[in-house]
């Protein structure tokens, strides 16, 4: 009789603290505190199961992106799980999580760049440009570094609304599933990951759009926000990135540009950062904001696909 009456809301409520929401923040977020967070767990813990069913397992490419996916996943809960326990919007230290993202990224672009063909090491696509290659050298593990942890905290800042990360992310990862569905023979096994993902999304944003009753949290948001870049870099095509993430790109360079603002001028030039809360602070509803930013995402995903067709598609 006692096991009747735990019903998953009583066990949320009595056992699960919920997402703390920060006080200087939009107002209408105050009802959101308590809403079950680290829901990017459940989704690395589909694609895990997935990846392993649908996947060959020994392509390295496979493995790069999963065990990245995977660590900066471990970051993110780290920081989720110190946030609701501790009910505070502080979790793990800013620089630790830098420190441990460096040294993940650091391998994974080493990694990426091993595993390329020999003629293709430290070499970047040039967007528009056929055959046009970057060659980075050894330049290739720094740009990787940066890159990584830079995609990784664009994505975690943009999940600032219900169902903005998860949107923009879908359209992206569909994206980079086609590049590398069409990029080579070889890479069909990342494009069935990227597909995986994609979906893993979609099903995670039927509960995740307003109003929310699941947050994917810092799990979700770092972990597929690495594993995007580490997928542009497997590919070569991670110079598309800006384009098919340019939600991320906008969301960033707002908080950048505030910051910059505020430090040379005194002055602000948004109402309030990340971008979608100076919308918010305008009088736009929540659910405008997220709809109109899928849009743009969803044609800079088609764009950065455009334009991989259109490089392949010269001579």
């Amino acid at each position: 009789e006692y096991f009747k009456q735990l019903t998953a809301e009583k066990l949320m409520t009595r056992y699960i603290k919920g997402q703390p929401i920060r006080e200087d923040g939009p107002q209408s977020h105050l009802s959101k505190a308590g809403t079950p967070t680290m829901g990017g767990l459940l989704i690395l813990s589909a694609l895990v199961f997935a990846t392993l069913v649908w996947a060959r397992l020994d392509n390295p490419y496979i493995w790069i992106v999963l065990l990245v996916t995977l660590a900066f996943g471990g970051i993110g809960f780290a920081d989720d799980y110190a946030k609701v326990t501790k009910q505070t919007t502080k979790g793990v230290s800013s620089r630790i999580r830098m420190l441990l993202g460096l040294l993940i990224a650091g391998l994974a672009a080493y990694a990426a760049s091993s595993f390329h063909p020999a003629a293709l090491t430290g070499q970047l696509a040039l967007p528009v440009f056929k055959d046009a290659l970057v060659n980075l050298g050894w330049f290739y593990v720094p740009f990787g570094m940066f890159v990584i942890v830079g995609s990784a905290n664009a994505v975690n800042l943009t999940d600032g609304l219900d169902g903005l990360s998860g949107g923009t992310m879908t359209f992206a990862w569909i994206s980079y599933m086609v590049i590398a569905l069409l990029n080579a023979p070889g890479q069909v096994n990342l494009a069935i990951v990227c597909a995986l993902i994609a979906g893993a999304l979609v099903g995670f944003l039927w509960f995740n759009v307003h109003p929310a009753s699941v947050i994917i949290g810092d799990a979700g948001a770092l972990g597929f926000g690495a594993a995007l870049a580490v997928t542009g870099l497997v590919t070569g095509h991670v110079l598309l990135l800006p384009l098919i993430g340019i939600i991320f790109v906008v969301e960033t360079g707002s908080v950048i540009l505030q910051v910059a603002s505020v430090k040379l001028t005194g002055k602000r030039i948004f109402l309030f950062t990340p971008i979608h809360h100076h919308f918010e602070r305008l009088g736009w509803a929540e659910t405008q904001i997220t709809f109109r930013f899928w849009i743009i995402g969803a044609i800079g995903g088609i764009l950065g696909i455009v334009t991989f067709l259109a490089t392949r598609a010269q001579g």
